[in-house]
C-alpha cells in the first residue's frame, strides 16, 4: 500500500499513543502528589511515591516509545534509529533504578518486609529480563559482536520479546495500582472515592496505551520500508527462514 495512504491513521494512531503514555505519567504524578503527599528522598512514604512515578514513566512510557521510533522513523537511516532506541532505552533503565532505589530505601528505612507480593515478583522478574534485553540489543545490535546470521536469527527474539515486556511492564504496574489502593484506602475504596476513581482510571489508561502500541508495531504495513543498508541483515534472515544457506540461489 501506499505510504501516503497509510500517514493519516499512522500519525493519528501515534498521537494516541503518545497522549495516553503522558496522561499515564501524569495521572501517576497527580495520584502520588496530590493524594499520597507529594515526593522526597528521606525515607518517608513520599520516598515511595518516586517509585511508581518512575516505574510508569521509565518502563511503561519511555520503553513503548523506544519501541515505536522504529515506526515514527520509517525512513530515517537505520543505524541512527538503533542509536536512538538504545538511548531510550537507557533513559528508561536509568529511571527505573531510582524507582527500585526508592521503594527498597523507604521499605528499609521503615521496617517493611521487601519481595514478598506477586506485584514484587512480576516486577522484579521484568526489570531484570528488560536489563537482559538492554544488554543483548547493545551487543547484538548497536556494538554489534556477533555475525550478521546471528543477528537475523535473534532479531524475531528481540522484537518479540520487547512487547512482552511491554505487556509485562503494564500489568507489573495494574498489580501495583492494586495493591497501594487496598494498603491505602481499602475501607473506602468500594465507595468509589475520588483518589480510587483517578488510579482506576491510571489502570485503564495504561492498558489503552499498550494496545495501542502494540497494534502500530505488529501492524505489517507499518514496517519500514526496507533499504540498502539493512540489506545483508534481510537477506540472511530470509535464507534462515525459509531454510536454506545464504549461498543457495
Amino acid at each position: 500500500m501506499d505510504d501516503s495512504a497509510l500517514r493519516p491513521t499512522f500519525s493519528w494512531l501515534v498521537g494516541v499513543s503518545q497522549v495516553l503514555g503522558l496522561a499515564s505519567v501524569v495521572l501517576t504524578g497527580v495520584w502520588m502528589g496530590h493524594y499520597r503527599g507529594g515526593f522526597a528522598w528521606d525515607g518517608t512514604a513520599q520516598e515511595f511515591n518516586v517509585h511508581p512515578l518512575c516505574m510508569v514513566l521509565g518502563l511503561v512510557f519511555l520503553q513503548g516509545d523506544a519501541i515505536l521510533v522504529y515506526r515514527v522513523f520509517r525512513k530515517e537511516p537505520k543505524k541512527n534509529i538503533k542509536l536512538l532506541h538504545g538511548i531510550i532505552h537507557l533513559l528508561a533503565l536509568i529511571i527505573s533504578i531510582v524507582g527500585f532505589v526508592a521503594v527498597f530505601d523507604y521499605h528499609k528505612q521503615a521496617k517493611i518486609a521487601d519481595v514478598y507480593s506477586l506485584h514484587s515478583w512480576c516486577g522484579i522478574a521484568t526489570f531484570g529480563l528488560f536489563c537482559i534485553q538492554w544488554l543483548m540489543g547493545l551487543l547484538f545490535f548497536l556494538f554489534p559482536v556477533a555475525s550478521a546470521s546471528l543477528r537475523a536469527s535473534y532479531l524475531p527474539i528481540h522484537v518479540f520479546c520487547g512487547l512482552v515486556l511491554l505487556v509485562l511492564s503494564i500489568g507489573s504496574s495494574l498489580l501495583g495500582i492494586t495493591e497501594k489502593l487496598l494498603f491505602a484506602i481499602m475501607s473506602t475504596y468500594s465507595q468509589f472515592p475520588a483518589e480510587g476513581v483517578l488510579a482506576n482510571t491510571l489502570g485503564i489508561v495504561l492498558v489503552c496505551f499498550g494496545v495501542v502500541l502494540c497494534y502500530v508495531v505488529t501492524k505489517e504495513e507499518y514496517r519500514r520500508p526496507p533499504n540498502s543498508e539493512e540489506e545483508p541483515l534481510s537477506v540472511y534472515f530470509r535464507h534462515l527462514t525459509e531454510g536454506r544457506s545464504p549461498t543457495t540461489p
